[in-house]
Parts: C-alpha cells; sequence; structure tokens
C-alpha cells in the first residue's frame, strides 16, 4: 500500500459537509438548476457583495457585470453546445452542471483535494448517466456533455482528462485514467469533417489508461488490460493484455493472466457494432464553419 489516510481538520471536515450536502439537496430538488449554479459560484468566488450591489440595481463596470452575469450558465456557452445532434432536453440540465463543475475548478478550492474530490463526485452523481461509489475525479477534467457517461465503482480520474461523450462513454469498476489522456466516442469523416459519426467507447473493470494516450471512438478496452504512455488505441485492447505505440498494438499479457487471455494475435472487435445513429432535425440551419471545396481535382 503506498497511501495513507489523510483527515482535515474536525472544523473544516464539519463545513465541508455541511456545504457540499446543501448544494447536493439543491440540485436534487425543485429549483431552476440556472438559479442553483449562480448562486454556488458568486459564494465560491467571493463575489457575494459585488453581487448583492449588482441585483440591488447599484452601478457596476461593464467589466464587472459581465463577470457577475457569467455566473449564470444560461448566460454562458460551450463548444459542444453548437453540436446539431445533441439531444437539446437532456443539454439544457448537463450544460448548468458542467458549467458548475468548470467554474469550480477555477477556484483555490479546487486544488484542497480531500474537498475537491468529495464535490465532484457528488456532482457527478447529478451530471453523469451513472456513477458509482468511492470514484474521485481530479482537477481539469473535460467533457462534452457528461450525460452520455456511465461509471462504475472505485474509478479514478486523473488531471487534465477529456472524456468525450457525443456518443457514449461507459467506464467499469476500478478503471485508472491518468493525466492526460485523452477518450473519444465520436469520429470526423476524413473529407468532409463537418460529417460527424458517433460511437459507443467502452473502457472494462480494472483496465488501466495511463498517462497521455489516447483512445479512439468505438474502440473497446478490455477487462484488466493496460493502455501504455502516449499511446493511440485504434482498435480493440483484449482483456488483460498491454498495449503501446502508436497505433498501439498488444506487445504481452500481463503475467499471471496467460492461461485466459487471447492470444497476442487475437483479432479485435469491430467498432462498427458500437456505431450511435442518429437524426437531425428537419428544420436545421447548417452551418458549416470551414467553407471547404470539398470536390477532388477532375
Amino acid at each position: 500500500m503506498t497511501k495513507r489516510h489523510v483527515r482535515l481538520p474536525d472544523e473544516m471536515e464539519d463545513s465541508l459537509e455541511a456545504f457540499i450536502a446543501e448544494v447536493d439537496d439543491r440540485l436534487a430538488g425543485e429549483e431552476d438548476i440556472c438559479g442553483v449554479v449562480e448562486e454556488v459560484l458568486v459564494d465560491l468566488h467571493g463575489d457575494r457583495d459585488a453581487y448583492d450591489r449588482w441585483t440591488d440595481g447599484e452601478r457596476v463596470s461593464p467589466a464587472e457585470e459581465v463577470r457577475l452575469r457569467s455566473y449564470d450558465p444560461c448566460n454562458a456557452t460551450l463548444e459542444s453546445e453548437y453540436y446539431a445532434e445533441k439531444d437539446e432536453e437532456r443539454f439544457r440540465r448537463s450544460k448548468h452542471l458542467q458549467w458548475l463543475w468548470r467554474q469550480f475548478d477555477a477556484t483555490p478550492m479546487a486544488d484542497n483535494v480531500e474537498f475537491a474530490l468529495r464535490f465532484r463526485a457528488m456532482l457527478a452523481d447529478h451530471l453523469f448517466a451513472e456513477c458509482g461509489d468511492d470514484c474521485r475525479f481530479f482537477k481539469g477534467i473535460t467533457f462534452t456533455y457528461g450525460h452520455n457517461i456511465s461509471v462504475g465503482d472505485n474509478v479514478v480520474v486523473h488531471d487534465d482528462v477529456h472524456l468525450d461523450d457525443r456518443g457514449e462513454l461507459t467506464v467499469g469498476d476500478r478503471v485508472s485514467i491518468s493525466d492526460d489522456a485523452h477518450v473519444y466516442t465520436h469520429d470526423h469523416d476524413v473529407v468532409d469533417q463537418t460529417e460527424v459519426t458517433n460511437y459507443r467507447t467502452v473502457i472494462e473493470d480494472d483496465a488501466r489508461i495511463t498517462y497521455d494516450s489516447m483512445i479512439r471512438a468505438g474502440v473497446r478496452v478490455g477487462e484488466n488490460a493496460i493502455v501504455g504512455a502516449k499511446s493511440v488505441v485504434q482498435r480493440d485492447v483484449p482483456a488483460h493484455h498491454i498495449a503501446v505505440g502508436q497505433p498501439a498494438k498488444s506487445v504481452k499479457v500481463k503475467p499471471g493472466w496467460e492461461d485466459v487471455a487471447a492470444p497476442l494475435d487475437a483479432e479485435g472487435g469491430d467498432k462498427e457494432d458500437r456505431r450511435i445513429e442518429y437524426e437531425l432535425p428537419e428544420d436545421l440551419e447548417v452551418f458549416d464553419e470551414f467553407q471547404r471545396d470539398l470536390n477532388p481535382p477532375n
């Protein structure tokens, strides 16, 4: 065992528990989520005095007003808001929760590990499709929506990880995802990059995704498998295998699992089985930000 238990002072523990419980109850209740997020962020950023002056009609500078209005997620936009195929009803709620997560990470409290892990785990219960027990989410994690992510028990996601859930992302029990890893659930067409295909990406129980690696959309990382640092995984990794490289390939089976693992030259699964179809609204006003000529010569 390489870690020890750490405990906050009793007075901090009491206030921490009270604060997290209050936010949890409000998010689970009947209050408008926009209003809850706004008030929590005002207080976390220490802006209550300025906020009260502004809401009382007192003059504030244009910069102050922009800052104060930005605590309300309804006054902010996220990149995923522009994605045409998103579930509008689910996104309305998940956007607000994602804004709270991101802006919490911009506060000094985000570096208080004991506090921050518990606060983010509480938010994950509201944001994700499913979130198991005893999960640990570190600083700087980003999502596409959040509501298409399912996470099992005792999962750890380290700093600056991107969990794309434009498709669907399923993470099993006891999975570890190391710093700077990127896990994707969508691909762009090689000719027309505005054409998006969504997939279900799966990381099975006990798998480890190590530093700065990338999991491509539709891949299944098998149970108890390891993806080596800086690897790019473009095809399924069989259970108990260690895959490394760009593109990643299996180089060995974890010692002790040889009898139950597929051979090193085993064929991976077909990610097309995990393709997610979607329909765009008929009245969608198409916006092509690139305006490229997609026709090849001649």
